[in-house]
């Protein structure tokens, strides 16, 4: 096959406070045309470093220490940064992990995918509108021709990210670097992105270099797979072969550590421990303090990547030990509800409607816009409820609205009452008292997060508002067992938020939701950015605060898995309404309703083939 690109001995350091720290540690891939090579890992591994090293788009902390890149004919790091604007967006695009912060607050969205067409295509005027427009419904954009006048700041994160892949593709490039493409969206149009990117390659023999954390999505979608850790790949192979014989023992973990309906009542096999900082002299296998398999050997020899077949390598000194092949994943482990609840209803929501006005119209008269239409439902102490449903359907503005964060121009209609007072009429002390009781995890944690202010800061600015009783000691003490529980170092509460990947920011947001010792977490996506090792060590994290505390969730998702695993009812939405509501297992096995049949018909499966 023709090689579109050929990565060697690359090598990216990153100056950080601590010292300099090796991102990317002598890494090597080659990706030929019209093939998908995902590059997996926990977050921090190197992943998202690798594919900015690509484009040459690295911060300016980092620098390419050594390697070469070549792009077909062309070696990228010879070309001098005129040249690279000529490649970037036309030979190679990206799709950015954050599209909140990667596309400009201050240009139309209409206007952000017609500066790609006019860069790098011949297309101008009409001609280029139309070809616009044309992306925007490939993508699934609702209302696209309305939304090419939109600003970022009007819509949901779903409708970034479609929008985000739209200004990627418009240019169609030879190769495309996905990173995380599908974490915002909703399954149906997951499915519909990943059926276009598949129909591009097909047509066109584009190349794909897929980041993401979604292992079902790599088995449906890769040849390749690469698994990355602490900045080198740990093992690479055929996607078959990762699936059927994953011989790392890190891999072996990643694919026990994945939620569903089979492993309710059970503890994840969440991998112990966190990636070690690069900024250390390592010695042995970096995975060596975190292995179940590791011995004395694995924490001296360093060893690289060891075939065991053609097409299939693994950087592990046992990878042709009998033994090791041998030996079983450490076992799950039955959790019991170590509380004893009355199932009493923690929270009941009566006839929910949320109605946003919306600018001036015809002589300036405000228009409407009813996103909520009487919702009810009852979240009992100790339960979950998951609501599911795509994007812009309602299920983020139900958790907005009980928190009171909607804006003063948003009306509300309708009860919620939360241990017998209703949240809607609360004000003042009573209303404080209520965010003691009542959280939230936001789905974007870099929006949501002070950039101003140290982890530390940002943790503590609740336990001092709402618990003025704790003493510094004690919130120095829950602070540290945070930082463990949610899969962190205690040196993270000394940093700002800008030095964290995605999944490293999305777990100090799920630390500060914990820090005030809620009895109800409204949790959005608190999962869509965590790798599966980090989900399955967060999700083991909420269930045991669910058992022994009686915590409460309403959890928005559009992570069948995780809601199999977690949920006890499910609520799915469609259009501001619930069509469907009942126990997760009868939701989920046998639904009744047309959209959720469809809903859960597009939800990527692991291979069982393979797995």
């Amino acid at each position: 096959m023709t090689q579109q690109l050929n990565v060697k001995n690359l090598v990216v350091d990153l100056q950080t406070e601590v010292g300099m720290a090796r991102a990317v540690d002598a890494l090597n891939l080659t990706l030929n045309k019209g093939q998908t090579f995902a590059l997996v890992g926990e977050s921090g591994c190197g992943k998202s470093m690798t594919a900015l090293s690509l484009l040459r788009l690295l911060p300016d902390n980092a620098v390419i220490q050594n390697g070469q890149v070549e792009l077909s004919d062309v070696d990228v790091f010879q070309l001098s940064e005129n040249q690279m604007r000529s490649i970037r967006g036309r030979r190679i695009s990206i799709i950015f992990q954050e599209p909140s912060t990667s596309l400009n607050p201050v240009m139309t969205v209409g206007d952000q995918i017609l500066e790609v067409i006019h860069q790098h295509t011949y297309l101008q005027g009409p001609a280029a509108h139309a070809r616009a427009l044309e992306w925007l419904t490939k993508v699934g954009l609702p209302e696209p021709l309305r939304r090419m006048g939109s600003y970022p700041f009007e819509m949901s994160g779903g409708q970034l990210q479609r929008v985000m892949i739209a200004i990627a593709l418009a240019a169609e490039p030879d190769l495309l670097i996905a990173d995380e493409p599908t974490t915002a969206l909703d399954v149906t149009i997951q499915a519909q992105i990943l059926d276009l990117l598949k129909s591009l390659q097909k047509e066109r023999g584009m190349a794909m270099l897929l980041i993401t954390h979604d292992l079902a999505v790599v088995s449906g979608m890769a040849d390749q797979v690469a698994l990355m850790y602490a900045g080198q790949i740990v093992e690479v192979a055929s996607a078959a072969d990762f699936f059927v014989r994953p011989s790392h023992p890190y891999a072996k973990l990643l694919l026990q550590a994945l939620p569903g309906e089979d492993l309710r009542g059970r503890q994840l096999a969440a991998i112990h421990g966190t990636v070690p900082p690069l900024t250390q002299a390592f010695r042995g296998c970096r995975f060596a303090p975190r292995c179940p398999y590791q011995t004395e050997n694995c924490r001296e020899k360093v060893v690289g990547l060891t075939p065991i077949s053609d097409a299939h390598h693994v950087r592990c000194v046992r990878v042709n030990d009998a033994s090791l092949q041998s030996l079983s994943l450490p076992p799950l482990i039955d959790t019991a509800n170590a509380l004893a609840t009355d199932h009493a209803v923690l929270l009941s929501v009566k006839d929910l409607s949320v109605t946003y006005s919306m600018g001036g119209g015809v002589w300036g008269q405000k228009k409407t816009f009813e996103a909520v239409k009487n919702v009810s439902f009852d979240i009992q102490k100790g339960q979950t409820l998951a609501l599911v449903g795509e994007s812009g359907c309602g299920k983020t503005t139900i958790g907005k609205a009980l928190l009171q964060l909607l804006t003063p121009q948003t009306h509300i209609g309708g009860e919620a009452h939360l241990h017998g007072k209703d949240l809607f009429k609360l004000k003042g002390s009573d209303l404080q008292e209520s965010r003691r009781q009542l959280q939230i995890i936001f789905q974007n944690p870099f929006g949501s997060l002070n950039p101003r202010m140290r982890v530390q800061e940002i943790l503590e600015e609740g336990m001092k508002s709402l618990h003025p009783e704790w003493s510094t000691d004690q919130r120095r003490n829950d602070l540290k067992a945070l930082m463990d529980q949610v899969g962190l170092r205690a040196d993270a509460l000394d940093r700002y938020p800008h030095e964290f990947s995605g999944g490293q920011r999305q777990r100090i947001a799920i630390a500060r939701a914990l820090a005030v010792k809620p009895s109800l977490i409204v949790c959005d996506e608190p999962t869509s950015a965590l790798d599966v090792s980090v989900q399955a060590q967060i999700l083991n994290l909420l269930r045991e605060l669910q058992d022994t505390l009686g915590v409460s969730y309403l959890f928005v998702t559009h992570n069948i898995g995780v809601v199999a695993y977690l949920a006890d009812k499910v609520a799915v939405m469609h259009a501001g309404q619930i069509v469907e509501m009942g126990d997760a297992s009868q939701i989920l096995n046998d639904p009744q309703d047309v959209y959720t049949k469809t809903l859960l018909s597009a939800v990527p499966k692991l291979n069982q083939a393979l797995a």
